[in-house]
């Protein structure tokens, strides 16, 4: 990457914004300048990059002149205020909230997935659900074989998904509750540690919730398939960090478990692991801090010749959010895409 990049991370306080700096410096990102922006609340505060102390700015009309990639993590609300200022800025807007994925106009990448769908965007690109990431990476290796039919997901969802005071809050309810105490909730509905509940998002009249909807949607819109049958059940489990899915794949014709297992090996962004011997198979502990998505239990449905199974353990704030986002930058500095071709909302 010869083209250095003037970046800006709007909600660099909140647990995606300082994985995102982290994964800057680990990944030797071109920089030729790093804008730190959240709410008024955070302004003033300070936060350390690659040895230097950067302050955080209030994010502004005038915050995105000087800039050409917003790396935005900071909600849907804020994204859809910003999002006109950004892109008539002249920058173009990663975007990790679910405000514009579907959106007709609006790209909706995984870069080990469909990397070209950049070349179309407007000043606008999104980054898929995290759920929707993670599923996408583990079995995109296998349909680009032999097309899916359908598809069944039921999801283990670690405190992560709901951002840093989420995970402090479950380590303060399993601290109450061994205490003998009334666990505290404020950023669940439910006590979470030592307890498990479906996903908490809004539901529908066909009795699915929002985040199972994401990932339906989203799916289809990725992998331009939009009739592709996909069903999922979303949890929410006492995990801090990094999903975990159990995933039911049907083809038109058998696919052979071998082969699987061997595309999984070659594939990028995913890792095989499986030792049977030990029943050993991905963890959250595991998959806690890594770029990979972890593949394993790889196994032939019994009640369908046709059918495979497969479990799989992410990292909800590195590949579902942060990393994602820092790859689809990266795509647009090696495509020479940084400046989007319509700068007007």
């Amino acid at each position: 990457m010869s083209q250095s990049v003037r970046l800006a991370i709007l909600g660099a306080t909140g647990a995606v914004g300082t994985e995102i700096l982290e994964l800057l410096i680990q990944r030797q990102f071109p920089l030729s300048s790093l804008k730190l922006l959240a709410s008024s609340r955070s302004a003033g505060k300070t936060l350390t990059f690659g040895g230097e102390t950067l302050e955080i700015e209030a994010v502004n009309e005038n915050s995105f002149r000087d800039v050409d990639i917003v790396l935005a993590s900071a909600g849907g609300s804020t994204s859809k205020a910003w999002a006109k200022t950004i892109v008539n800025s002249g920058a173009t807007m990663i975007d990790n909230s679910s405000a514009f994925r579907m959106d007709a106009g609006v790209p909706l990448v995984v870069p080990e997935i469909n990397p070209g769908s950049v070349a179309s965007h407007r000043g606008i690109i999104a980054n898929p659900n995290c759920t929707t990431i993670l599923l996408g990476v583990a079995i995109w290796p296998l349909h680009q074989v032999q097309p899916l039919k359908r598809v069944v997901v039921s999801t283990y969802q670690s405190a992560s998904g709901a951002g840093a005071r989420a995970m402090e809050e479950v380590k303060n309810q399993a601290r109450a509750i061994l205490d003998g105490k009334n666990p505290p909730t404020e950023s669940f509905p439910y006590p979470l540690a030592f307890n498990l509940f479906p996903h908490n998002t809004p539901i529908n009249e066909a009795g699915y919730c929002e985040e199972e909807m994401k990932m339906v949607n989203e799916t289809r819109k990725i992998f331009n398939e939009p009739d592709l049958k996909l069903s999922a059940t979303c949890v929410r489990v006492p995990v801090l960090r990094a999903h975990s899915e159990a995933v039911n794949l049907e083809f038109a014709r058998p696919f052979p478990v071998s082969l699987a297992r061997e595309l999984i090996q070659k594939a990028p962004g995913v890792q095989l692991v499986e030792n049977w011997q030990k029943n050993y198979f991905p963890m959250p502990i595991d998959a806690t801090g890594k770029d990979d998505v972890l593949v394993g239990r790889i196994r032939q449905d019994l009640s369908n010749e046709n059918g495979l199974e497969l479990w799989l353990c992410g990292d909800q704030i590195r590949k579902g959010a942060a990393l994602n986002a820092v790859q689809i930058a990266e795509l647009l500095v090696k495509k020479n895409l940084v400046r989007p071709r319509v700068v007007s909302l």
